[in-house]
């Protein structure tokens, strides 16, 4: 019995392992197992189970319906096993080690993170932080294959398996040369803006991708006379005159205030959020509920808010 419910528990892992890399290949790399052992561990729950968990394409694998169904059963059983010796030592000895990796893209980094970041590392100096500066997808990614605990950051489209919960909102504003003709225009309406050509980030980013949503949606022509990464390039470039941008209320400082023009344009534009990203059912090493905690202590008034599968929108 005990080898049974051994044998069991590695089949599941190897399940969910596949189930959220998508390859065998990626499962036993993150296993450090031989990729014919989790093809057998497979094969084996599948015949204990009498179901196909996995439709094969190619070298990729898709869940069938009885694969979801076990992966959310299976999931958060493999990751409280996984997890628990990090939670015992937490319990006995408190959070003073350990390390916490969290995702974040350029402009977190630069302007959300920093306040937040210092509070930890007061609260918490033996806990080693580390910050991955990463792209939208590329978070996504890092935090499917659990090579981060979390992320934080702005997204529009929060896929099935994710976890958003927002705690930042910052209005989108319109910044332009001081002297430009937009700077005291009023009222200012978006059709003002379609003459002038705007600097905005690469097409890829989440920026551009509203930006170019309002202007479809409301059927007002626009065009862009510069794709630059980097918020401060791009404040840089405007003041140069080289164009007009419509950025992020959270990139703004004092100093930007005294040498551009700053309309907000709330009327037009969503605020764009900022918050925690997790996946759905990954265990919270103490470290990263603590970060979590600080960051917006109203998550945590439920000791399972991202288990449970709640997200806030």
């Amino acid at each position: 019995m005990h080898y049974y419910k051994g044998a069991k528990l590695k089949q599941l892992r190897a399940f969910c392992h596949a189930a959220r890399l998508g390859t065998v290949t990626r499962a036993a790399e993150a296993l450090f197992l031989s990729q014919p052992a989790v093809s057998l561990q497979l094969a084996a729950l599948e015949k204990a189970l009498g179901v196909s968990l996995f439709e094969r394409l190619g070298r990729r694998l898709a869940m069938t319906r009885e694969g979801e169904v076990l992966y959310e059963i299976a999931r958060p059983l493999v990751d409280g096993i996984d997890g628990f010796e990090g939670e015992f030592r937490h319990r006995l000895k408190g959070l003073d080690a350990g390390e916490l990796n969290i995702a974040a893209g350029s402009s977190t980094i630069l302007y959300l993170l920093p306040p937040l970041v210092q509070a930890f590392r007061e609260q918490h100096p033996e806990v080693q932080l580390k910050l991955h500066n990463v792209t939208g997808l590329d978070g996504l990614a890092r935090i499917r294959s659990d090579e981060v605990d979390l992320a934080v950051g702005s997204m529009l489209d929060v896929p099935n398996d994710i976890d958003y919960a927002a705690t930042h909102s910052f209005d989108p504003m319109l910044i332009a040369p001081l002297d430009h003709p937009l700077a005291q225009k009023d009222p200012l309406r978006l059709e003002d803006l379609s003459p002038y050509g705007l600097i905005l980030p690469p097409k890829r980013l989440t920026t551009y991708r509203l930006v170019d949503l309002v202007f479809q949606q409301r059927r007002v022509p626009y065009t862009v006379a510069l794709e630059v990464g980097g918020w401060e390039v791009i404040k840089q470039y405007v003041a140069m005159g080289l164009g007009i941008s419509i950025v992020t209320g959270i990139c703004l400082t004092e100093r930007d205030r005294e040498q551009l023009a700053i309309r907000n344009l709330r009327e037009y534009f969503p605020p764009r959020s900022y918050g925690i990203v997790i996946r759905k059912g990954k265990y919270l090493s103490p470290q990263a509920r603590a970060f979590v905690d600080l960051v917006k202590p109203e998550l945590f008034t439920r000791h399972d808010y991202f288990e449970s599968g709640h997200s806030e929108r």
